[in-house]
């Protein structure tokens, strides 16, 4: 499985930007997809994911601010943000998890930077 991101830039506080992530190759078994983020010199933190069925999973710090959806058949996951705050500037990395038989693979993409400043 491949994962390809894009949608990250520069934003004011307030604003909005929308990621989205494209997945490739073995996509039929993959089960859930998400973002995560990597600000710098802090570990990499959930975000939001998203179960084939439609089940999603929200940080706390992103709760009513961010939306994750998915296209199944487009194998397209994306994150719409909202309201954002300078303390969202991060690096942000999609996620794909494919189950196979009693297996576990996690796939991710290269990172899409979003910055929130003024």
């Amino acid at each position: 499985v491949q994962l390809q991101a894009s949608g990250g830039g520069l934003v004011q506080p307030g604003g909005s930007l929308r990621l989205s992530c494209v997945a490739s190759g073995f996509v039929s078994s993959i089960n859930v997809m998400g973002w995560y983020r990597q600000a710098l010199g802090k570990q990499r933190e959930l975000v939001a994911t998203i179960t084939r069925g439609g089940s999603t999973n929200y940080a706390d710090s992103v709760k009513d601010r961010f939306t994750i959806s998915r296209d199944n058949v487009k194998n397209m996951v994306i994150l719409e943000m909202n309201s954002l705050k300078p303390q969202d500037t991060a690096v942000y990395y999609c996620k794909a998890v494919r189950q196979v038989a009693s297996t576990r693979y996690d796939y991710w993409g290269q990172g899409t930077l979003v910055t929130v400043s003024s």
